[in-house]
């Protein structure tokens, strides 16, 4: 166990495993709301962590690509019982969000062609816009409080909307342009490290246990089914992707949306889209619509076992890729937290892609209204949803499940009526 937790009364391991339980059955509205439930329920109800331990982890968290608020979720777990507190509590966060979405994923692949659900999708859609565009204020609000992070965030969303330029690119133009600034900026004297922070050992055993299980299902579908099989492609790009997504769910999305629709033609545009409405309504991370992807395209190329099962394998394999590094970032970096939530360097490098992805979140927000006010769509009426959503959630502070919800009650009115 974590030397800070041996000083004060942690809860036993079945609490802490029931809390996380129930955290993944309620925690919807996206990272911003899961991350502000976590301090409410960790720090100031159950005062299991101290607001400085919670902050620095969180810290951490930013900086690491990945899903922040299931990697914060691992991080307290650690925190208040090791090992098998951070493997509890980032997987019972994930398991009710997959297994729900494998659901309504199974459902959508079998009827969600018709008119009917299309006009339900059609509906939910707007708002799903809304909540992007409410997300995009408030992080502009908070990030880009000066010339340099605007134009950083105009500048990341202009190569990907006018010149196509891919996500990786910008992400690693971004750390570049961050490391360029800490080292022309006035030197800041570093933190003095805190020796009675949480040991310095090197949990090397816990990654090669890790990297192992992160590449074992792909290797197993290389060797079974072959190097151009769905499921080995499937398990290769989001390994990829998972070192990638910077800024969580609504960053890396355009990216996965470029190759799947674009590149690899693995689902339509209308699809993409109609996944993230799902994800949305679903508690956990917001970032499980990948799975929602991986489910999709191998229900779509459906040899040898059939549609619904090699969907199910394709949905398993991507939420592994995309899950399993997010434990190896917090167990190889926990023991460290404290003196890198303190590096000046660190923090530049945050600032730099925090406006950066600010940007790629703008071109999100831009694909998704092409689709939504395309020629031969009820744009007017999309528009009128769109703004009354964005006006619950910016003027009103209505919770993003509130919105979807009522969105949901709107697009079965027209479906019957």
């Amino acid at each position: 166990m974590p030397p800070s937790c041996q000083e004060k009364a942690a809860p036993d391991f079945p609490a802490v495993a029931r809390f996380f339980a129930w955290l993944g059955l309620i925690s919807f509205g996206g990272p911003a709301g899961q991350i502000a439930i976590l301090r409410e329920e960790l720090v100031e109800k159950r005062q299991w962590l101290s607001n400085s331990e919670f902050s620095a982890g969180l810290n951490y968290c930013l900086l690491l690509p990945g899903p922040e608020a299931h990697q914060l979720i691992i991080y307290t777990g650690w925190k208040l019982h090791g090992l098998r507190g951070a493997v509890a509590a980032g997987t019972l966060f994930v398991l009710p969000a997959a297994l729900l979405l494998w659901a309504l994923a199974g459902l959508y692949a079998s009827y969600g062609q018709l008119a009917s659900a299309q006009t339900l999708f059609g509906t939910i859609r707007p708002a799903v816009l809304a909540i992007i565009v409410a997300a995009l204020l408030r992080m502009g609000q908070l990030h880009l409080k000066d010339t340099r992070s605007r134009l950083l965030a105009l500048g990341a969303f202009s190569a990907m909307f006018f010149f196509g330029i891919a996500f990786p690119w910008i992400i690693a133009a971004a750390l570049g342009l961050g490391a360029v600034k800490h080292l022309t900026s006035p030197p800041i004297a570093p933190a003095v490290p805190d020796e009675t922070s949480p040991a310095r050992r090197r949990p090397w055993w816990w990654l090669v246990v890790g990297l192992l299980l992160w590449a074992l299902p792909v290797g197993l579908a290389a060797v079974l089914c072959g190097p151009a099989h769905i499921l080995t492609v499937l398990g290769l790009f989001f390994s990829k992707t998972a070192v990638l997504t910077f800024g969580g769910a609504y960053a890396v999305l355009p990216y996965v949306a470029d190759q799947a629709v674009n590149h690899a033609g693995w689902i339509s545009s209308t699809m993409m889209k109609d996944g993230l409405a799902l994800a949305e309504t679903t508690p956990g991370p917001l970032i499980i619509v990948l799975q929602f992807v991986g489910f999709l395209a191998a229900w779509n190329q459906p040899t040898p076992h059939g549609p619904l099962a090699m969907a199910t394998l394709g949905a398993a394999i991507t939420t592994w890729v995309t899950f399993l590094p997010g434990f190896l970032f917090i167990l190889a970096g926990a023991p460290y937290v404290d003196r890198l939530s303190r590096s000046p360097r660190a923090q530049t490098i945050l600032g730099t892609l925090t406006a950066t992805v600010i940007g790629v979140i703008a071109k999100l927000a831009a694909w998704f209204a092409g689709g939504i006010f395309a020629i031969g769509q009820p744009w007017l009426l999309h528009g009128v949803i769109a703004v009354i959503a964005l006006w619950l959630l910016v003027g009103q502070r209505w919770s993003v499940p509130a919105v979807i919800a009522s969105a949901l009650a709107l697009g079965v009115a027209r479906m019957f009526f």
